[in-house]
């Protein structure tokens, strides 16, 4: 395993272009500086904004984070997430489900983090200069002797591997698409738009007074979600170690409302439209402040503008992962409904597997890149669809609709054996890098479904064995002075 502060990965070794400094694609950028792999970040944005809600996260993520030594700064900044509230739009609680059946499962707290807080926990690990702002892809280019991306301010960046980390509106997917198109290599249902049915707003508030929300400091999250028969949204607030509360709000839209956002989907939101959905959303109850009558409201006026954010939410898992030099991961080739809240998970598990083959190619000859890529995309599709089938399927219970009314039923009478099973199948996978020292599980259920960690591993050792007995090989050396390996 890779323990040397500045290891140099025993595979092929190519240079990785990552474009996109979200969750998924510097998770990637540390396994692969903890490898030795050479890589470069490219990020469209000038300047890195802490935006985003809060995410709830157990062993699916935290035995990686052990193997990379951030486990101990994630948990010093998190709260113990003990089970899921939701209330209906007068604040009367509705259903109660407990978590805490899963920690022997996994071995593993769930903790819950805020974006922002686990964001720069990652972001403060990866050298600075692999990492270029303001970056904005208009094209990619695959050839047989490398990769190059360029950018709107004329940089280019020459490279062996693309990785699409770009989030739903990728400009290399687009870019991979465009060639597999004119090369006749693209499903015809990846030619199509993603299909959405909601919008959301997000945000966090500045540091809060506990007198005035009584939730604020207790050791455990108050993760509430609530919804009102009748209108088509929902919204929830979840507490932080930090004092604060991230707060979301979420509109399921129908055919005519769906129509109304169309015009700025393709494009990024400015403030006027998320300000004119905060000002929507601004009288709804919430449950986490100290008096009747607090608000959204009251939150969307303890956060700053500048980190409130109003993103159309897709719902797509995209056949096509990979082409040539250029492979996908996060929302770039999956996007799930935020109901089940797996997104960035899932990304994370994306960087994992990618990391793993990534060390451990044989060659960079194109036919070996694609053959490694679809060892990843054999380990992630699959997984993909379950948790796109689990989102849409949670999401169910925030319609207002019928099948809303029996899911709602079902969740609150839902039995314990059911549950049990639920979490059972939520947390098996829980995936760790192959090339690190691994993290000890004790989860009572076994994890499995990561294919790519037995098989990389044993390639990791063949090929550091070999590595290391070129470098203990004496070396004699001939007449005309040049060195000879024996």
């Amino acid at each position: 395993m890779s323990t040397s502060a500045n290891p140099v990965s025993p595979g092929a070794n190519p240079h990785v272009i990552i474009v996109g400094a979200g969750i998924g694609g510097l998770i990637l950028a540390l396994l692969l500086e903890r490898a030795g792999v050479s890589y470069v970040v490219l990020e469209k944005t000038k300047s890195i904004k802490p935006l985003g809600s809060a995410l709830s996260l157990s062993g699916q993520a935290t035995y990686l984070f052990r193997q990379l030594g951030i486990f101990e700064e994630f948990e010093n900044k998190t709260l113990l997430h003990e089970e899921l509230r939701s209330y209906d739009g007068g604040c009367n609680l509705t259903s109660r489900l407990d978590l805490m059946p899963g920690v022997p499962m996994t071995g593993a707290e769930w903790r819950i983090v805020s974006r922002p807080v686990l964001y720069d926990i990652i972001y403060n690990k990866i050298p600075k200069e692999k990492i270029h702002l303001n970056k904005r892809v208009v094209s990619i280019l695959n050839e047989d002797d490398g990769a190059r991306v360029d950018c709107t301010d004329g940089s280019t960046f020459a490279g062996d591997i693309i990785v699409g980390a770009d989030g739903a509106y990728s400009p290399v997917r687009q870019g991979l698409f465009q060639w597999l198109k004119k090369n006749n290599k693209l499903p015809s249902s990846d030619d199509v738009s993603m299909p959405y049915n909601c919008v959301c707003l997000v945000g966090q508030t500045e540091e809060l007074d506990p007198e005035e929300f009584p939730d604020i400091g207790k050791s455990s999250c108050s993760f509430e979600s609530l919804s009102n028969i009748g209108s088509p949204y929902t919204w929830a607030t979840f507490t932080t170690k930090q004092r604060t509360l991230c707060w979301m709000a979420i509109e399921h839209l129908n055919e005519s409302s769906r129509k109304e956002h169309d015009i700025f989907r393709d494009s990024d939101w400015g403030p006027e439209a998320a300000e004119a959905m905060a000002q929507t959303v601004r009288d709804f109850p919430i449950v986490n402040g100290g008096k009747p009558g607090t608000t959204l409201g009251h939150l969307i006026d303890k956060t700053n503008k500048d980190l409130i954010s109003k993103v159309v939410l897709e719902e797509k898992v995209f056949k096509t992962w990979y082409g040539g030099r250029t492979v996908l991961l996060g929302d770039a080739c999956h996007k799930l409904n935020p109901a089940g809240g797996a997104g960035a998970l899932t990304a994370i598990h994306d960087a994992i597997c990618l990391a793993n083959w990534i060390n451990v190619l044989p060659s960079l000859a194109v036919k070996d890149l694609e053959s490694t890529f679809q060892e990843y995309y054999n380990e992630r599709y699959p997984l993909a669809k379950v948790a796109y089938r689990a989102s849409a399927a949670l999401a169910k219970g925030h319609q207002n609709n019928t099948a809303g009314a029996i899911a709602r039923y079902l969740r609150l009478h839902m039995p314990k054996w059911l549950w049990a099973l639920y979490l059972k199948r939520m947390t098996v996978y829980r995936p760790q890098a192959s090339f690190l020292d691994p993290a000890e599980d004790n989860g009572t259920v076994l994890p499995k479904g990561q294919t790519s960690l037995a098989k990389t591993r044993i390639l990791f050792e063949a090929l550091l064995k070999t590595q290391q007995q070129k470098v203990s090989s004496p070396v004699l050396t001939t007449p005309s002075d040049d060195p000879v390996a024996v």
